[in-house]
Formats: C-alpha cells, sequence, structure tokens
C-alpha cells in the first residue's frame, strides 16, 4: 500500500501539493511542482529491527545576507525517524509513542518545538 498522490503538506508560503514523482518497494517519494521540495517516505527492515522514515527536504532562493545583491540557494531538512524491534510492540504501541512525542513538540503552539530549534536541550 502507498501514500495517496499527491500529498499536501504546509510549509512557508502555505500549503504545497507534492505529487508522487518516484516509488520504490520500500519507498516513495514525491516532488513539489518546481522542484525544490521534496518528500521521501520509506521503510528498511533489517534483521532484528524496522526503521520508517519520513524526510522533507526544502529549497529556496533569497538574498544573500553579505551582499544582497547576489541571491543564493538555501535548503534545510527536517525528518522523523521511528526505529522498532520486529517484535514487543504493536503498531497501535508505536503509533500512541511517537503522537506521544509529535505532541509534546507540538503542543502550546509548538513551544517544545521551538524551543528546540532555539538550541535548548
Amino acid at each position: 500500500m502507498s501514500f495517496a498522490d499527491p500529498q499536501s503538506l504546509t510549509i512557508v508560503g502555505g500549503v504545497t501539493s507534492f505529487p508522487r514523482t518516484s516509488s520504490g518497494v520500500n519507498s516513495g517519494g514525491f516532488t513539489s511542482a518546481d522542484g525544490y521540495n521534496k518528500l521521501n517516505v520509506g521503510s528498511q527492515y533489517g534483521p532484528q529491527r524496522v526503521r520508517r522514515t519520513a524526510r522533507l527536504d526544502l529549497a529556496k532562493v533569497a538574498a544573500n545576507p553579505f551582499d544582497s545583491s547576489v541571491n543564493a540557494r538555501y535548503s534545510m531538512s527536517a525528518y522523523l525517524v521511528v526505529d522498532v524491534p520486529l517484535v514487543g510492540y504493536t503498531t497501535a504501541d508505536i503509533v500512541t509513542n511517537t503522537s506521544g512525542l509529535l505532541t509534546w513538540l507540538t503542543a502550546s503552539t509548538n513551544a517544545k518545538l521551538t524551543q528546540l530549534m532555539g538550541g535548548e536541550n
């Protein structure tokens, strides 16, 4: 089973559509129309563990802070990796635990996420 085509994400500038641009046995890729932004989802299967990944790669062109007459390309990535053993956790356990982490990060208008991105620990 695969993710629907296209995927929609809210990023700087608003909601962006990511049509499917690649599909593999355990992976899928989605790319915005301008080609600057990519979403990749997939799974890696090891002998004792499974790793699920969702990764967002973003790029933009903006003025160089040292020379505003020159534009430069800047990029960032954000990704979530969930690494689990083959046995011991149900899908419901994994979803609840991962959701707990995401809720903690995003509660109170992204308070913990803002602290983390500001370098707090």
